[in-house]
């Protein structure tokens, strides 16, 4: 069991005197050898801030006990659970501070409340003192990550949380650790304090009414295990918040017992249903409710049943006039398996927008599902992103990692395990969107909450499935010695350069990727083998190839250039949403805008015909006859389509180094003013009046093409 709560010292027992009940008076002789210069001043400071940490916790309690009676005899029984409540949330939030050993002054300034108190609870969980925590890191950190208070936090907390290898940390089960968790967000995200009395606020402190920011949140969550994800933490994170400024305690208490309510669930339906599923297979989600049936649609007839999915296959049990039927199976595995969003409705009509169609390598293996929700589409497009995640995890395990039977699986110590890994980290992620389903905090997309779905189709993201399939299969090469006196596997380290196209792919702590498992053709691609040169560890302490103090690892760094590319994908399909407005006139404007730089080029020509300014026709007539009388036609298309990309390419430095401002490129269309039925007929036919005139124009410039080529004059008859 975790215990964070500071150690109950008893009051040591009193002396008595045989003679008299009073206490004696101390003397101090005037030979004694007890000097109070002599008196270490620190064991003092500390034994009474021990002693003053032991007051504040029984405060604190008689406090609430006093508070929460006072609330059952004054308020009415209608008040009464709104109360327990706010208490209740007013004692979780409640952090109790232990003896503090860390020093507060480093050279950037004084700790923050948040960092002392990560500081010093993790390094009682890691068996030290807080001071102790600082000259560790002292002596592993580079120098100049000495004093810094934000890497601290960081080795603190990553040293503890290395210790585990779990799928999910046992811990979590503990609501000290998640507050431990959420201060150390806190502490991350602002690590120093202004004033210069930092311990003077440890009296009454508190994470009532703080939030954590989204940088915080995607550097420390993703540590703890089945908490986050790096490549999701950011998706993640907006659907907590949603429309709030940051995370909440209450939210983030919330959102962990969901979690943990969803994976103690799962483990329980597996030891219920075992009978039903083969034996290998967990249970992840089992979609039946009477309110919100799932049907399976078979030859234009529906059928009610229940939908089971686990890791490896989907289960669908119909349910007739006699009880439900056998449950029929549909694999998840095979290379072929697909889903997609599909429309269902009577008599083959596309009427209702909530079914998928999951098929398994061949048509004859293929249901059609719809998830009745009154509420939306949000049902069929959250189990649509189930079923796309483990569909897309054994794609990522085909095309990224080794054979089952593959012999040198067993030359990298507990790559046999990564296959195991992988399937966790997609159970995981699907565990998260549950999670957040139940607590109605679902994101707008829920695909982007799901890892290998989402990685599969985000720009860069080939090069993330690099590095996760590194994290899953890498480890230590294992050599076994030749000499019969050294039968133990030894572990080997290989001092090759990890950025040479010919070797093993490493990560940040050593570990091996084979180079005979890169078999995925986005390992020849130019932007895998630019960031695998660029990949290793510059500063900071390796601690685990997942954690990393003051630095980032392979994954981190990859989502880096995923979530830049991913905002510029973005951005392109904001443009395009926003090119496709609704109105005849906010049309018209966007198509005069778009059209501006040809009509200033039409305009120009007009000019040069009109012989407005002479020079200038002059000049453009001795081009023109130079390239006809020197035979020059065959190089003016060569030459334009050069002349087009060399201005591109000046456009785009230019714009990069701000030269050409920020108006520049942009189109402006001005909002329509609301009107009614009669200024929309209005409307209609200026628009109408417009198109004739242009269609006049054009019927009187093919009418002179027309001319020109048949050596005539028109005519009317």
């Amino acid at each position: 069991m975790l215990q964070l709560q500071p150690p109950r010292f008893l009051p040591l027992p009193r002396r008595r005197l045989a003679g008299r009940r009073r206490r004696a008076r101390p003397a101090l002789a005037l030979n004694s050898k007890w000097n109070l210069p002599d008196v270490n001043t620190d064991a003092v400071r500390e034994r009474v801030r021990s002693w003053m940490s032991v007051a504040r916790g029984a405060i604190a309690d008689a406090t609430h006990v006093a508070r929460e009676r006072a609330s059952h005899k004054e308020d009415p029984e209608a008040g009464k659970k709104k109360q327990r409540k706010e208490v209740a949330v007013e004692e979780q939030a409640f952090v109790a501070v232990p003896e503090v050993t860390v020093e507060p002054l480093v050279d950037q300034g004084w700790l923050s409340l948040d960092a002392i108190v990560s500081i010093e609870q993790f390094a009682r969980l890691n068996g030290f003192t807080g001071r102790q925590v600082q000259r560790i890191f002292e002596a592993l950190a580079p120098k100049h990550l000495h004093n810094d208070a934000r890497s601290l936090v960081e080795y603190s907390c990553f040293r503890y949380l290395s210790r585990d290898n779990s799928d999910l940390h046992s811990n979590l089960k503990e609501l000290a650790f998640q507050k431990l968790v959420f201060v150390t967000m806190l502490a991350w995200e602002d690590p120093y304090k202004e004033d210069d009395s930092p311990l003077s606020s440890l009296d009454n402190y508190s994470v009532l009414g703080r939030l954590v920011g989204e940088d915080a949140f995607v550097r420390i969550a993703p540590a703890v295990a089945g908490v986050a994800d790096v490549s999701t933490a950011h998706y993640l994170f907006r659907a907590l918040v949603g429309a709030e400024k940051g995370l909440s305690f209450d939210l983030w208490t919330t959102y962990l017992a969901e979690l943990l309510k969803v994976h103690h669930g799962r483990h329980r339906q597996t030891h219920q249903m075992g009978d039903n599923f083969l034996s290998d297979e967990q249970v992840l989600c089992i979609g039946s409710s009477k309110k919100r049936p799932v049907l399976k649609w078979e030859d234009n007839i529906a059928w009610p049943g229940n939908l089971t999915l686990t890791d490896k296959a989907l289960y669908f049990e119909a349910i007739g006039l006699s009880g439900t039927k056998k449950p029929m199976r549909l694999d998840l595995t095979d290379q072929n398996s697909r889903v997609e969003k599909a429309k269902v409705g009577p008599f083959g009509s596309k009427l209702f927008d909530s079914a998928v169609t999951v098929s398994s390598g061949s048509t004859s293996d293929e249901w059609t599902l719809e998830f009745v929700d009154f509420s939306g589409e949000t049902r069929r497009d959250v189990w649509l992103a189930f079923i796309s995640e483990i569909i897309s995890v054994y794609r990522f395990i085909r095309e990224y990692g080794p054979g089952d039977n593959d012999p040198a699986i067993h030359d990298v110590y507990g790559a046999h395990k990564g296959k195991k890994r992988a399937v966790s980290s997609a159970t995981n992620c699907i565990a998260r969107l549950q999670s957040l389903q139940f607590i109605r905090r679902l994101y707008e997309e829920p695909a982007k909450l799901v890892q290998f779905y989402y990685l599969s189709n985000a720009p860069f993201g080939d090069v993330v499935l690099q590095t996760l399939a590194v994290k899953f299969w890498g480890g230590p090469l294992i050599t076994k010695a030749k000499s019969s006196n050294h039968m133990s596997p030894q572990w080997q380290r290989s001092s090759e350069d990890p950025s040479s196209g010919v070797a093993h792919v490493y990560d940040v702590d050593g570990s091996v990727y084979l180079r005979k498992w890169m078999t995925s053709p986005s390992w020849a691609s130019s932007h895998s083998a630019n960031f695998w040169k660029n990949s290793s560890v510059k500063h900071g302490v390796i601690l685990s190839k997942s954690l990393v103090v003051a630095d980032k690892n392979l994954v981190e760094k990859a989502m880096v250039n995923c979530k830049e590319k991913s905002k510029v994908v973005e951005r392109t399909q904001a443009t395009i949403v926003a090119a496709t407005i609704e109105g005849i006139p906010s049309n018209i404007d966007l198509f005069k805008e778009l059209m501006l730089p040809f009509a200033i080029m039409a305009e120009n020509f007009k000019k040069l015909q009109r012989w407005e300014n002479p020079r200038s026709t002059t000049c453009c007539l001795l081009l023109i006859y130079t390239v006809i009388f020197r035979n020059m036609l065959s190089y003016v298309l060569p030459f334009t389509l050069m002349m087009m990309a060399l201005s591109m390419l000046a456009v785009k430095g230019l714009k990069e180094q701000g030269r050409l401002g920020r108006s520049f490129g942009k189109v402006t269309i001005r909002d329509q003013p609301p009107s009614n039925t009669i200024q929309k007929i209005l409307a209609l036919k200026e628009a109408m009046a417009s198109v004739e005139n242009y269609l006049q124009n054009l019927n009187v410039s093919l009418l002179k093409i027309r001319t020109i080529f048949l050596a005539g004059q028109p005519e009317v008859r």
